[in-house]
């Protein structure tokens, strides 16, 4: 390869590294935990709880998301409390 085409590459690659501005009006933020050892879908005793933020644009985008994540994911795992929230983030 010739050193425009590494340039150009990298100049692309650099453009999606960096995150860009969202029209985003609330924040879906999810707890979730690692699951444990065997086959049973249960929360592992030996793990700790991890925070997950995603922006969202409507309260009703995200309460819709949390809802459908609370069906789909959480509530097949037996032990978890299934926690998550719409936070408006004050723009």
């Amino acid at each position: 390869m010739s050193k425009n085409h590494l340039s150009l590459i990298a100049a692309i690659l650099t453009f999606f590294c960096f995150p860009l501005k969202t029209q985003a009006s609330y924040w879906l933020v999810v707890g979730s935990y690692r699951q444990g050892p065997g086959a049973r879908p249960e929360v592992s005793g030996i793990t700790s709880p991890s925070l997950y933020a995603i922006p969202m644009k409507s309260l009703e985008l995200c309460e819709s998301a949390g809802n459908k994540i609370t069906n789909d994911i959480y509530k097949p795992v037996w032990q978890l409390d299934n926690r998550w929230s719409c936070i408006y983030n004050g723009g």
